[in-house]
């Protein structure tokens, strides 16, 4: 008899070899042939490539299957399955069979072996990642890139992570249901109609309910719009927001605001926090930059950088990122910082796999796109990335974006589930300045006029920017007006009579 079975007991390299459990497999096997009722409970969770074995992972495959098509699974109806199995063949061939369901005893531990088989599946898993490693890290040769092999060691890790956590993936109604109402409990205790993460700008969250968890967000616009600046202005907004939840004793998850990883693919470090100083202590970022400021002034700066020094605000400025590294990177800051929200500046620096890349940049661009929705999916977190407009907008007379202008792909449109674009009347305006002009001076009648009217105009358009929600998934579509300080590179609500009935309409 002891012939006919199959390696229940491993030798002593086996041992050493990988983590497993035949003897664990062979008693799950018999005991979901003995009573069907237990695949209910354990194939959700636990599939054929989990078993070490790879007999059983064929006869559990075999098991699941008949009770898909509601026929009984058991020895007699497996056996025609395995007639030809050679491995089954050497083991006394379909006989095997009934010899799993020997022990009825083992029906009552089925669950916690299914258990104990799926999470050594995780380690021999974890124990491959280990090894491929050490092999990539003994390879010499002149094309090796140590920072690839680490962040592809890193995507390995994560693999084996995210499947320790598949059983999590499908939710009942129920439960769908309980995150739906959580939502809007958030939404009512926040008093601003927030479910989402804050952006700091109270008419941008009265049309959006603030940027949701898995959401990807496009923020475009033509350069000199200040998209960039009104990307710093948010995500400082939420880490700020975290930081006085926190400090009011908000539990993590109810609090409007969130930790935030910056990817700055365009800007340096110092130069994202030169902007971020210049918006709080209302020093022009020129000056900063030049070092152009008073004793006082230097006094407000110090006092501005010490209360920033606490702010949860990552900020990545390694240039030339591919999308995998950076959802790589992105992962790590979720485990390490518990980020909840994400900005990427800006979506073309990016690159793709390397398999569409020089070869299709509307394809690589599409995979960005859907790389940045999986990544916000993924870790449950807001991702704000910024984009290109194409040139197209400055041929046209009026030059406020549409959606068609998104750059090299009708996939962001197709991916995103917010698309904002970002439009400065008042810098059309400026370059269309006329030569001043004067009665004074004697000047042309006509020219005094053209520039008066330019000057009227100019008043009507300074210091406000327009956010043109242009998609979106969870409500209406429309504009939003902003004051934005040009001096200090900061959006802000813009309240006014004018603002209020734009806003109304």
């Amino acid at each position: 008899m002891a012939e006919n079975r199959i390696r229940l007991v491993p030798t002593r390299d086996e041992q050493q070899a990988l983590p497993h459990n035949v003897e664990a497999e062979a008693a799950l096997l018999g005991a979901l042939m003995i009573d069907n009722r237990i695949a209910e409970d354990v194939q959700m969770k636990l599939r054929p490539e989990h078993f070490y074995e790879p007999l059983h992972a064929r006869i559990y495959e075999q098991i699941l299957k008949l009770i898909d098509r509601n026929m009984i699974a058991s020895p007699v109806t497996l056996r025609p399955l395995f007639g030809g199995d050679l491995e089954m063949r050497e083991l006394g061939g379909p006989s095997y069979l009934a010899q799993l369901t020997g022990s009825g005893a083992a029906v009552i531990g089925a669950r916690d072996f299914a258990a104990q088989i799926y999470e050594l599946s995780l380690l021999r898993a974890l124990v491959t990642v280990g090894r491929e490693m050490v092999d990539s890290a003994l390879d010499t040769s002149e094309d090796v890139d140590p920072k690839s092999q680490i962040e592809a060691a890193e995507s390995a890790l994560y693999r084996v992570a995210e499947e320790g956590g598949a059983e999590t993936q499908v939710k009942s109604f129920a439960e769908a249901t309980r995150a739906a109402v959580q939502l809007a409990e958030k939404a009512l205790n926040t008093g601003g109609g927030l479910s989402g993460v804050t952006t700091g700008l109270e008419s941008f969250n009265s049309r959006t309910g603030g940027m949701h968890h898995s959401d990807l967000l496009i923020l475009a616009g033509r350069p000199g719009m200040g998209k960039t600046s009104l990307a710093t202005n948010i995500a400082f907004n939420a880490a700020q927001r975290y930081v006085r939840d926190m400090a009011d004793g908000i539990d993590p998850k109810k609090s409007a605001g969130a930790p935030v990883a910056f990817f700055s693919l365009e800007m340096s470090a110092d130069q994202l926090a030169t902007r971020i100083l210049a918006e709080q202590s209302g020093i022009s970022g020129e000056n900063l930059r030049m070092g152009k400021i008073s004793q006082q002034e230097f006094r407000s700066l110090a006092r501005a950088a010490a209360e920033l020094e606490s702010l949860p605000l990552y900020i990545d400025d390694t240039p030339g990122l591919t999308i995998a590294a950076l959802r790589t990177r992105a992962r790590r800051l979720k485990r390490q910082r518990d980020i909840g929200f994400i900005v990427v500046d800006y979506l073309q620096l990016l690159q793709g796999s390397g398999k569409s890349s020089g070869d299709n940049r509307v394809q690589e661009i599409s995979e960005i796109s859907r790389g940045l929705k999986t990544l916000a999916k993924e870790l449950n977190v807001p991702v704000m990335a910024l984009s290109q407009l194409s040139r197209q907008v400055e041929s046209r007379e009026n030059k406020r974006p549409q959606l068609s202008d998104l750059r090299e792909s009708g996939s962001i449109e197709q991916d995103a589930d917010i698309v904002l674009f970002v439009y400065r009347e008042e810098y059309y305006v400026n370059f269309a300045k006329p030569k001043e002009a004067s009665a004074a001076a004697g000047d042309d009648a006509h020219a005094v006029a053209a520039f008066e009217e330019w000057q009227r105009a100019m008043a009507d358009v300074h210091g406000r920017a327009e956010v043109i929600i242009a998609k979106q998934r969870h409500g209406a579509t429309g504009t939003v007006t902003l004051k934005f300080e040009a001096k200090v590179t900061r959006f802000s609500d813009l309240v006014d009579e004018r603002s209020l009935a734009e806003e109304r309409g």
